[in-house]
């Protein structure tokens, strides 16, 4: 399976969709499949500020706890209840009903050194 191209993607494995000012966040295919079973999810709350390179939360698995990392500076402003009720869907569906939070951002090309997504697939095929 091909992650979306609209994505950007960083080696921590998270992607982000910038729809203007607003970046949409999620873990990849491939974190998810290494991750296995995603049993918890855990974001910030709603209004935190998140650095470029801060935790904006956490993913647990049977295997692991891992932070979910952001390449942008913003705040939150939405947070994906459903996979905080029902946390499979990073494992069934990471790039729709598996996003994990909106940030809004202070400077959208603050991403410049993500990858697209070909190079992200040739780099961590899922």
């Amino acid at each position: 399976m091909s992650s979306p191209t609209e994505c950007l993607f960083s080696d921590s494995h998270e992607w982000f969709r910038l729809d203007g000012d607003v970046v949409t966040i999620g873990i990849s295919q491939f974190a998810a499949n290494e991750l296995t079973d995603i049993t918890y999810v855990e974001m910030q709350p709603v209004g935190t500020a998140i650095g470029v390179g801060d935790s904006a939360g956490e993913v647990e698995s049977v295997k692991t706890t891992s932070d979910v990392m952001t390449a942008f500076a913003g705040e939150i402003i939405e947070i994906n209840e459903g996979v905080s009720d029902d946390p499979s869907l990073l494992n069934s569906d990471p790039f729709k009903s598996g996003w994990l939070l909106k940030l809004r951002v202070e400077d959208a090309n603050a991403g410049d050194g993500l990858m697209d997504q070909a190079t992200y697939d040739g780099k961590y095929p899922a």
